[in-house]
Protein backbone atom coordinates (compact mmCIF):
# COMPACT_ATOMS: atom_id res chain seq x y z
CA UNK A 1 0.00 0.00 0.00
CA UNK A 2 1.19 3.30 -0.95
CA UNK A 3 0.87 5.04 2.52
CA UNK A 4 3.27 6.49 5.22
CA UNK A 5 5.63 3.43 6.18
CA UNK A 6 3.44 1.39 4.41
CA UNK A 7 0.78 0.97 7.05
CA UNK A 8 -2.65 -0.59 6.05
CA UNK A 9 -5.27 2.16 6.13
CA UNK A 10 -8.61 1.47 6.97
CA UNK A 11 -10.06 4.90 7.18
CA UNK A 12 -12.39 6.67 6.08
CA UNK A 13 -10.94 9.85 5.31
CA UNK A 14 -7.53 9.49 4.29
CA UNK A 15 -4.82 8.56 1.43
CA UNK A 16 -7.46 8.99 -1.11
CA UNK A 17 -4.44 9.85 -3.69
CA UNK A 18 -5.49 6.57 -6.27
CA UNK A 19 -8.90 5.39 -6.83
CA UNK A 20 -9.83 2.61 -3.60
CA UNK A 21 -5.86 3.54 -2.88
CA UNK A 22 -4.95 1.80 -5.55
CA UNK A 23 -1.33 2.62 -6.13
CA UNK A 24 -0.66 5.43 -8.41
CA UNK A 25 1.67 4.46 -11.09
CA UNK A 26 2.68 7.61 -14.30
CA UNK A 27 4.26 5.00 -16.41
CA UNK A 28 1.18 2.40 -16.81
CA UNK A 29 1.90 1.56 -20.14
CA UNK A 30 4.70 -1.05 -18.92
CA UNK A 31 3.09 -1.67 -15.59
CA UNK A 32 1.57 -5.48 -14.77
CA UNK A 33 -1.60 -3.38 -14.04
CA UNK A 34 -4.76 -4.92 -15.83
CA UNK A 35 -6.86 -2.46 -15.60
CA UNK A 36 -5.71 1.30 -15.72
CA UNK A 37 -7.95 4.56 -14.18
CA UNK A 38 -7.41 7.72 -15.98
CA UNK A 39 -8.92 10.93 -14.68
CA UNK A 40 -9.96 13.60 -17.35
CA UNK A 41 -10.41 17.30 -16.16
CA UNK A 42 -11.92 18.30 -19.16
CA UNK A 43 -15.48 20.38 -19.11
CA UNK A 44 -14.55 22.76 -22.53
CA UNK A 45 -17.52 20.71 -24.38
CA UNK A 46 -20.14 21.80 -21.81
CA UNK A 47 -23.19 23.04 -22.67
CA UNK A 48 -24.65 24.01 -19.69
CA UNK A 49 -23.46 24.57 -16.00
CA UNK A 50 -19.14 24.01 -16.16
CA UNK A 51 -17.52 22.13 -13.06
CA UNK A 52 -16.63 18.28 -14.45
CA UNK A 53 -13.33 18.86 -14.49
CA UNK A 54 -12.98 18.81 -10.56
CA UNK A 55 -14.92 15.28 -10.98
CA UNK A 56 -12.36 12.88 -11.38
CA UNK A 57 -10.82 14.24 -7.98
CA UNK A 58 -13.95 14.62 -6.27
CA UNK A 59 -14.76 10.28 -7.65
CA UNK A 60 -11.23 9.77 -5.42
CA UNK A 61 -11.55 11.56 -2.96
CA UNK A 62 -14.78 9.82 -1.99
CA UNK A 63 -13.68 6.02 -2.56
CA UNK A 64 -12.53 5.82 0.48
CA UNK A 65 -15.64 5.22 1.65
CA UNK A 66 -15.41 2.23 -0.48
CA UNK A 67 -12.39 1.33 0.22
CA UNK A 68 -12.49 -0.99 3.71
CA UNK A 69 -14.92 -3.15 2.09
CA UNK A 70 -12.83 -5.76 1.27
CA UNK A 71 -15.50 -8.03 -0.91
CA UNK A 72 -18.17 -5.48 -2.22
CA UNK A 73 -22.19 -6.39 -1.32
CA UNK A 74 -23.37 -8.90 -2.58
CA UNK A 75 -20.00 -10.11 -4.45
CA UNK A 76 -18.24 -12.69 -3.56
CA UNK A 77 -14.86 -12.09 -3.67
CA UNK A 78 -12.64 -8.69 -3.41
CA UNK A 79 -11.84 -7.14 -6.69
CA UNK A 80 -8.27 -6.44 -5.82
CA UNK A 81 -7.47 -9.90 -5.49
CA UNK A 82 -8.50 -10.97 -8.92
CA UNK A 83 -6.81 -7.60 -10.74
CA UNK A 84 -4.33 -5.31 -10.37
CA UNK A 85 -5.85 -2.02 -11.02
CA UNK A 86 -3.44 1.26 -11.03
CA UNK A 87 -4.39 4.88 -10.96
CA UNK A 88 -1.97 6.64 -13.44
CA UNK A 89 -3.65 10.45 -12.36
CA UNK A 90 -5.50 12.91 -14.56
CA UNK A 91 -4.25 13.32 -18.47
CA UNK A 92 -1.91 16.25 -19.03
CA UNK A 93 -2.98 18.71 -21.63
CA UNK A 94 -2.99 22.18 -22.48
CA UNK A 95 -5.96 23.33 -20.69
CA UNK A 96 -8.16 25.84 -23.29
CA UNK A 97 -6.93 23.61 -26.06
CA UNK A 98 -9.62 21.20 -26.70
CA UNK A 99 -7.85 19.83 -29.76
CA UNK A 100 -4.92 18.83 -27.30
CA UNK A 101 -7.06 17.18 -25.03
CA UNK A 102 -8.55 14.87 -27.94
CA UNK A 103 -4.70 14.17 -29.03
CA UNK A 104 -3.45 13.65 -26.07
CA UNK A 105 -6.38 11.19 -24.96
CA UNK A 106 -6.16 9.15 -27.77
CA UNK A 107 -2.83 8.68 -27.55
CA UNK A 108 -2.98 7.67 -24.11
CA UNK A 109 -5.61 5.36 -24.61
CA UNK A 110 -4.11 3.86 -27.76
CA UNK A 111 -0.70 3.26 -25.80
CA UNK A 112 -2.84 1.25 -23.36
CA UNK A 113 -4.71 -0.86 -25.34
CA UNK A 114 -1.66 -1.96 -27.11
CA UNK A 115 -0.09 -3.37 -23.96
CA UNK A 116 -3.34 -5.15 -23.40
CA UNK A 117 -4.48 -2.86 -20.75
CA UNK A 118 -8.27 -2.00 -20.03
CA UNK A 119 -9.76 1.47 -19.15
CA UNK A 120 -12.03 2.94 -16.50
CA UNK A 121 -11.99 6.76 -17.40
CA UNK A 122 -13.41 9.38 -15.17
CA UNK A 123 -14.56 12.42 -16.81
CA UNK A 124 -14.74 15.33 -17.23
CA UNK A 125 -17.65 16.16 -19.17
CA UNK A 126 -19.36 13.83 -22.01
CA UNK A 127 -17.13 14.53 -24.59
CA UNK A 128 -14.19 12.24 -23.48
CA UNK A 129 -15.78 9.60 -24.70
CA UNK A 130 -15.29 10.19 -28.19
CA UNK A 131 -11.53 10.19 -28.46
CA UNK A 132 -12.06 7.12 -25.95
CA UNK A 133 -14.32 5.32 -28.97
CA UNK A 134 -11.41 6.10 -31.57
CA UNK A 135 -9.00 3.94 -29.60
CA UNK A 136 -10.65 1.60 -28.82
CA UNK A 137 -12.70 0.97 -32.25
CA UNK A 138 -8.79 1.21 -33.80
CA UNK A 139 -7.92 -2.07 -31.20
CA UNK A 140 -11.05 -3.93 -31.24
CA UNK A 141 -13.21 -2.85 -34.51
CA UNK A 142 -17.06 -1.65 -34.48
CA UNK A 143 -18.02 -1.51 -31.55
CA UNK A 144 -21.90 -1.78 -29.08
CA UNK A 145 -22.58 1.05 -27.20
CA UNK A 146 -24.27 1.09 -24.06
CA UNK A 147 -24.93 4.12 -23.11
CA UNK A 148 -26.72 5.40 -20.02
CA UNK A 149 -27.72 9.09 -19.47
CA UNK A 150 -30.63 11.38 -19.74
CA UNK A 151 -29.23 12.79 -23.08
CA UNK A 152 -29.44 10.63 -26.89
CA UNK A 153 -26.15 12.50 -27.38
CA UNK A 154 -26.41 12.00 -31.04
CA UNK A 155 -27.59 15.53 -31.98
CA UNK A 156 -26.15 17.05 -34.97
CA UNK A 157 -25.96 20.55 -34.38
CA UNK A 158 -22.86 22.09 -32.56
CA UNK A 159 -19.53 22.22 -32.34
CA UNK A 160 -16.90 19.64 -33.15
CA UNK A 161 -16.29 20.12 -29.36
CA UNK A 162 -19.62 19.58 -27.69
CA UNK A 163 -20.81 17.10 -24.96
CA UNK A 164 -24.21 16.66 -26.99
CA UNK A 165 -23.35 14.88 -30.32
CA UNK A 166 -20.56 12.04 -29.37
CA UNK A 167 -22.26 9.77 -30.68
CA UNK A 168 -23.27 11.27 -33.46
CA UNK A 169 -19.87 11.42 -34.61
CA UNK A 170 -19.02 7.97 -33.19
CA UNK A 171 -21.87 6.88 -36.02
CA UNK A 172 -20.55 9.16 -38.89
CA UNK A 173 -16.71 7.30 -37.77
CA UNK A 174 -18.27 4.28 -37.93
CA UNK A 175 -17.17 3.80 -34.41
CA UNK A 176 -19.79 2.02 -32.73
CA UNK A 177 -22.86 -0.37 -34.77
CA UNK A 178 -25.96 1.20 -33.47
CA UNK A 179 -27.87 -1.67 -34.06
CA UNK A 180 -26.40 -3.52 -31.75
CA UNK A 181 -26.44 -1.16 -29.07
CA UNK A 182 -28.03 0.29 -26.18
CA UNK A 183 -29.53 3.87 -24.83
CA UNK A 184 -31.05 3.41 -20.82
CA UNK A 185 -32.69 6.39 -19.56
CA UNK A 186 -32.55 8.75 -22.29
CA UNK A 187 -35.77 11.50 -21.36
CA UNK A 188 -34.84 14.08 -23.13
CA UNK A 189 -35.54 14.79 -27.05
CA UNK A 190 -34.27 11.94 -29.71
CA UNK A 191 -34.56 10.78 -33.13
CA UNK A 192 -35.57 7.06 -33.53
CA UNK A 193 -34.24 7.18 -36.64
CA UNK A 194 -30.55 7.08 -35.04
CA UNK A 195 -30.82 3.32 -34.60
CA UNK A 196 -30.53 2.91 -31.49
CA UNK A 197 -32.68 0.43 -28.62
CA UNK A 198 -33.62 3.20 -26.55
CA UNK A 199 -35.18 2.24 -23.29
CA UNK A 200 -36.28 5.86 -22.27
CA UNK A 201 -36.42 6.55 -19.04
CA UNK A 202 -40.48 6.44 -17.71
CA UNK A 203 -39.98 2.64 -19.77
CA UNK A 204 -36.69 1.99 -18.19
CA UNK A 205 -38.50 2.88 -14.57
CA UNK A 206 -41.25 0.63 -15.23
CA UNK A 207 -38.96 -2.29 -16.22
CA UNK A 208 -37.30 -5.01 -14.40
CA UNK A 209 -33.80 -5.19 -13.95
CA UNK A 210 -34.52 -9.00 -15.72
CA UNK A 211 -36.14 -7.20 -18.44
CA UNK A 212 -33.81 -4.70 -19.21
CA UNK A 213 -30.35 -7.04 -18.95
CA UNK A 214 -32.06 -9.41 -21.20
CA UNK A 215 -33.26 -6.56 -23.63
CA UNK A 216 -29.17 -5.07 -23.47
CA UNK A 217 -28.03 -9.29 -23.91
CA UNK A 218 -30.25 -9.80 -26.64
CA UNK A 219 -29.76 -6.69 -28.77
CA UNK A 220 -25.74 -7.05 -27.87
CA UNK A 221 -25.08 -10.66 -28.73
CA UNK A 222 -21.36 -11.22 -28.55
CA UNK A 223 -20.32 -8.14 -29.97
CA UNK A 224 -17.37 -6.43 -28.04
CA UNK A 225 -18.80 -3.81 -25.66
CA UNK A 226 -18.19 0.32 -24.51
CA UNK A 227 -20.16 0.83 -21.71
CA UNK A 228 -20.32 5.29 -21.07
CA UNK A 229 -22.23 6.12 -17.88
CA UNK A 230 -23.20 9.42 -17.62
CA UNK A 231 -23.88 10.24 -14.24
CA UNK A 232 -27.49 12.02 -14.97
CA UNK A 233 -28.85 9.13 -15.87
CA UNK A 234 -30.08 9.16 -12.53
CA UNK A 235 -32.64 11.05 -11.24
CA UNK A 236 -31.11 14.83 -9.33
CA UNK A 237 -32.39 13.48 -6.34
CA UNK A 238 -29.44 10.85 -6.39
CA UNK A 239 -27.03 12.51 -8.76
CA UNK A 240 -27.91 16.73 -7.85
CA UNK A 241 -24.18 17.49 -8.99
CA UNK A 242 -24.01 17.68 -12.43
CA UNK A 243 -24.30 20.03 -15.01
CA UNK A 244 -27.42 19.10 -16.77
CA UNK A 245 -29.99 17.21 -14.63
CA UNK A 246 -33.17 15.94 -15.29
CA UNK A 247 -36.13 14.66 -13.18
CA UNK A 248 -37.78 11.79 -13.68
CA UNK A 249 -34.44 9.42 -13.84
CA UNK A 250 -33.49 6.20 -11.91
CA UNK A 251 -32.07 5.15 -8.78
CA UNK A 252 -28.62 4.17 -7.92
CA UNK A 253 -29.82 0.62 -6.34
CA UNK A 254 -31.59 0.21 -9.78
CA UNK A 255 -28.78 0.90 -11.70
CA UNK A 256 -25.86 -1.33 -10.02
CA UNK A 257 -28.64 -3.93 -10.28
CA UNK A 258 -28.26 -3.56 -14.14
CA UNK A 259 -24.47 -3.66 -14.18
CA UNK A 260 -24.20 -6.73 -12.21
CA UNK A 261 -26.55 -8.59 -14.50
CA UNK A 262 -24.26 -7.54 -17.42
CA UNK A 263 -21.36 -8.93 -16.22
CA UNK A 264 -20.90 -12.11 -18.88
CA UNK A 265 -21.01 -9.15 -21.78
CA UNK A 266 -17.31 -9.07 -23.50
CA UNK A 267 -16.84 -5.25 -21.85
CA UNK A 268 -13.95 -3.56 -23.20
CA UNK A 269 -13.67 -0.43 -21.97
CA UNK A 270 -15.55 1.77 -19.41
CA UNK A 271 -16.42 5.04 -18.31
CA UNK A 272 -18.14 7.40 -15.85
CA UNK A 273 -18.45 10.84 -16.39
CA UNK A 274 -20.58 14.54 -15.91
CA UNK A 275 -19.82 14.58 -12.04
CA UNK A 276 -19.90 18.07 -11.37
CA UNK A 277 -18.88 18.32 -7.35
CA UNK A 278 -19.91 22.10 -6.80
CA UNK A 279 -23.63 21.53 -7.66
CA UNK A 280 -23.46 18.65 -5.33
CA UNK A 281 -24.42 18.29 -1.48
CA UNK A 282 -22.64 15.78 0.94
CA UNK A 283 -20.86 13.85 -2.34
CA UNK A 284 -24.18 12.32 -3.09
CA UNK A 285 -22.73 12.36 -6.54
CA UNK A 286 -19.73 11.83 -6.31
CA UNK A 287 -20.06 8.60 -4.14
CA UNK A 288 -22.69 7.27 -6.42
CA UNK A 289 -20.06 7.74 -9.87
CA UNK A 290 -17.14 5.97 -7.47
CA UNK A 291 -19.53 3.18 -6.39
CA UNK A 292 -20.63 2.72 -10.20
CA UNK A 293 -16.99 2.66 -11.45
CA UNK A 294 -16.33 0.13 -8.59
CA UNK A 295 -19.68 -1.57 -9.86
CA UNK A 296 -17.58 -2.15 -13.18
CA UNK A 297 -14.26 -3.16 -12.15
CA UNK A 298 -16.15 -6.25 -10.08
CA UNK A 299 -17.85 -6.93 -13.55
CA UNK A 300 -14.60 -7.38 -14.71
CA UNK A 301 -13.24 -9.17 -11.81
CA UNK A 302 -15.71 -11.56 -11.78
CA UNK A 303 -14.66 -12.76 -15.61
CA UNK A 304 -10.86 -13.29 -13.47
CA UNK A 305 -12.82 -16.23 -10.91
Amino acid sequence: MQTLNHEYDNSLVSNAFGFLRTPLNFEPYDSDADVVITGVPFDMATSGRAGTRFGPNAIRQISTQLAWEHCRYPWKFNVLDKLNIVDCGDLVYSFGDNQDMVNKLTEHADKLLAKGKKMLTFGGDHFITLPLLRAHAKKYGKLSLIHFDAHADTYSNGSAYDHGTMFYHATQEELIDVKKSVQVGIRTEYDEKDGFLVLDGATANDMSVEDISLAIHERVGGNKCYISFDIDCLDPAYAPGTGTPVVGGMTTDKILKILRALKDLDIVGMDVVEVSPAYDHADITSLAAASIALEMLYMEGYKRM
